[in-house]
């Protein structure tokens, strides 16, 4: 019997065409920049995915370790019956170490590689057949709503992997004010946070010895290629990625190796050698200085989880009466 997976489209538009209009404006701008959110077609979320897995790429295999052993507290304070939605959903791996736990009354995941969200989803409703399962396409740094016909008492809102830390704080403020918004009083919050840490451990995470993280970031210009037939050489830049202690992020970087031209639905896009395109950036937080700003958009701290060595934090929040 095929698994039933209820989908919602959230109507966005066709992804070569909000591509090509983003990129083109992030391309004009000084630097040159790009969303990361723009990485993960297919095959970039299939590097995803082997990224997770590397050695020196400790958020994925810390944050599971805290979810294993914290399953059974998450489920005490989050309840059952809930509505659970996984924002950037991917490969769905860290929500089945809480599905038996939680015993949530339906589950919604929620992301923009809409191949691989079905696959995956698919795959979730099978193994799991009394948990009714919804799949939305959409991109969650934008306003969205909550599809109809969900279960459950109240929504609470999954968003793992420390993917707030893509965002400014500027813009996480504004995102999870967004995420507030559409939750009820009492509506919860789950969501991972990389901490601030040595240098040494945040530079080599982004620069694993494979080369993955590396094959990730150039994959945008061979999506470049695959869907807009741009001219673009990959092998004409290089992954960059470092900790830049000021900002309290990671930066990650495609640096032109000499002079060149992309050429880009019809615009021609110069690069300096040695010029960059600033394609990803990962925030680190303190607890407090997240707590703060979870509280500004309208969250209230309730319970809080970290590993042995304070690499990286779960918080539990709920959205204030």
């Amino acid at each position: 019997m095929t698994p039933v997976v209820h989908f919602h489209d959230q109507h966005l538009p066709a992804a070569s065409q909000s591509l090509c209009e983003e990129l083109l404006a992030g391309l004009a701008a000084s630097p040159k920049v790009c969303s990361p959110k723009f990485f993960y077609d297919r095959r970039g979320s299939e590097l995803f995915d082997a990224i997770c897995c590397q050695p020196e790429y400790y958020p994925t295999r810390t944050e599971e370790a805290i979810l294993q052993a914290a399953a059974s507290e998450i489920a005490e304070v989050v309840g059952r019956d809930a509505t659970l939605i996984e924002l950037g959903s991917g490969a769905s791996r860290k929500i089945r170490l809480l599905l038996e736990a939680l015993r949530p009354a339906c589950y919604l995941g929620v992301d923009i590689s809409r191949d691989f969200l079905l696959e995956c989803t698919r795959r979730l409703a099978a193994d799991y057949p009394w948990l009714e399962v919804h799949a939305a396409c959409a991109d969650f740094s934008r306003p969205m709503v909550w599809p109809d016909g969900l279960a459950g008492e109240r929504p609470v809102a999954f968003f793992p992997g420390s993917s707030i830390g893509n965002f400014s704080p500027e813009e996480a403020e504004v995102f999870l004010d967004g995420l507030a918004a559409l939750l009820p009083p009492g509506g919860g919050l789950l969501i991972g946070v990389d901490l601030i840490k040595e240098r040494k451990i945040l530079d080599a995470a982004y620069n694993d010895a494979a080369g993955i993280t590396a094959a990730f970031n150039l994959n945008l210009l061979e999506r470049l290629r695959r869907e807009f037939e741009a001219e673009v050489e990959p092998k004409r830049f290089a992954h960059s990625a470092f900790y830049n202690a000021e900002a309290c992020r990671v930066e990650m970087h495609l640096v032109s190796r000499c002079e060149q031209v992309i050429r880009l639905a019809g615009a021609s896009i110069p690069f300096a050698e040695g010029e960059s395109l600033h394609t990803e950036n990962s925030y680190k937080y303190s607890i407090d200085g997240f707590r703060d700003l979870a509280g500004r958009a309208g969250f209230v701290p309730q319970a809080l989880w970290t590993d042995p060595d304070a690499l990286f934090s779960l918080h539990y929040l709920e959205r204030a009466a």
